[in-house]
């Protein structure tokens, strides 16, 4: 079978139309699930899957499919895809760049009147960010069993709305149930969002494992006094507390080699500059390919936290926000990713990936893999996100010579 050929032109210009929408007055890009601007980017995606031909369907989560019908309805379908929701002050390519690459392997398929074996899904999961509502990869954590429909329609978010009620207020609160597509394998294609494909002068990552993944939220509860006038000694300082574990977490995952931690949100109270901090919330993000790694990384976290308590007189909670275990991928999918590379002449190497993906969930119901393409610099979640119209035309084709390999 002749090798199909993706309409670069196409993928690059939706990308860039997809891009435009949610960006503020200010030129920040921002697109948080079940907001008007995600609404605007669903209507849009919608629209060019009509364009194709494919039927859509919503189903109770907001989940988005296209469906290329195949020459067995019966069959599981090929499904791939990613998300279209961002943080705050996005980039342009983190998860469209996988629903709109699957978009051009189907309208690939449709050009040369191909019908393929099964039907070809393209899917854009709901809430994968998480930072409206909670946990992230949501959508496609009710998809794969993980979560209660029920229970993620009642998510309340940051901004205390609920996730049920938004979905509804924006059109995008489907009747289909969450699962009823169960396919044969999944497919994901994302910019890297770290440096070490470009770092290595390579062009295609075959992501064979995906980290596991712990989120906590700590508060620490002190005594609040006068900056001045309480001696050192005699203070309850929750404001120390965090400082340290803070420290402490950095100085153990660089002694490890693999693991990853991360306070990236701290709230201070009553947060002024001559008042002793009464209380401090912060989460922690823990990050490793193992497991037993992650669990242990955990445990230090409590023993630091005992020592803090100890030492400054301070009150400390934990709250598990999220735990995924690590994931590794199908064998075979990630061999045709590799081979589908290397007979197109382009550069592959086998990954982890750092970051938590909707394949993530996938894999608990189905073969799952990932491709990669660089990101200059690392970059990602960040308007300087950037991978070349090369590199995006050509993880496109890999994807492309891959799902030709199931048709």
């Amino acid at each position: 079978m002749q090798r199909l050929a993706i309409d670069g032109t196409t993928l690059l210009a939706q990308l860039g139309q997809l891009g435009a929408i949610g960006i503020d007055a200010m030129g920040a890009r921002t697109r948080l699930a079940a907001s008007e601007s995600d609404k605007h980017g669903r209507d849009q995606l919608v629209a060019w899957m009509h364009d194709i031909g494919l039927e859509v369907r919503i189903d109770a989560i907001g989940n988005i499919y296209g469906i290329l019908p195949g020459r067995d309805r019966t069959a599981a379908p090929l499904m791939l895809g990613s998300h279209i929701d961002t943080v705050i002050n996005a980039g342009m390519y983190d998860g469209c760049y996988g629903v709109l690459a699957g978009l051009a392997v189907q309208r690939a398929l449709c050009q040369t009147g191909i019908v393929p074996a099964c039907d070809v899904v393209v899917v854009a999961f709901t809430n994968e960010e998480g930072v409206r509502y909670q946990p992230d990869m949501l959508g496609s954590l009710v998809v794969a069993g993980g979560m209660p429909v029920a229970d993620a329609l009642d998510v309340i978010g940051t901004d205390g709305t609920r996730l049920g009620d938004e979905l509804a207020r924006i059109g995008y609160a489907g009747d289909m149930q969450p699962g009823s597509i169960v396919p044969s394998a999944y497919i994901e294609l994302h910019v890297e969002q770290g440096p070490m494909l470009e770092h290595a002068d390579v062009l295609i990552g075959a992501v064979a494992h995906l980290q596991g993944i712990s989120w906590q939220q700590l508060t620490i509860t002190g005594q609040a006094n006068h900056a001045g006038t309480t001696p050192m000694t005699m203070r309850h300082d929750a404001g120390v507390a965090a400082a340290g574990i803070t420290v402490a977490l950095h100085q153990y995952a660089l002694a490890s080699g693999t693991t990853r931690a991360t306070v990236g949100s701290m709230q201070v109270s009553p947060n002024a500059i001559n008042v002793i901090p009464q209380q401090v919330v912060m989460t922690v993000d823990i990050r490793d390919p193992d497991d037993a790694r992650v669990d242990a990384a955990e445990a230090h976290l409590r023993e630091v936290m005992d020592a803090m308590c100890a030492t400054h007189g301070v009150d400390i909670t934990a709250e598990r926000l999220v735990r995924f275990p690590a994931v590794t991928f199908d064998a075979d999918l990630v061999a045709r990713i590799t081979q589908a590379a290397t007979q197109r002449g382009l550069s592959c190497m086998p990954m982890i990936s750092g970051a938590g993906h909707d394949a993530q969930m996938m894999a608990r119901i189905a073969p799952t893999a990932m491709i990669f393409v660089p990101s200059r610099g690392g970059i990602s979640h960040n308007p300087a996100e950037y991978t070349s119209d090369a590199q995006l035309i050509a993880g496109a084709q890999v994807l492309c010579d891959v799902v030709q390999t199931f048709i």
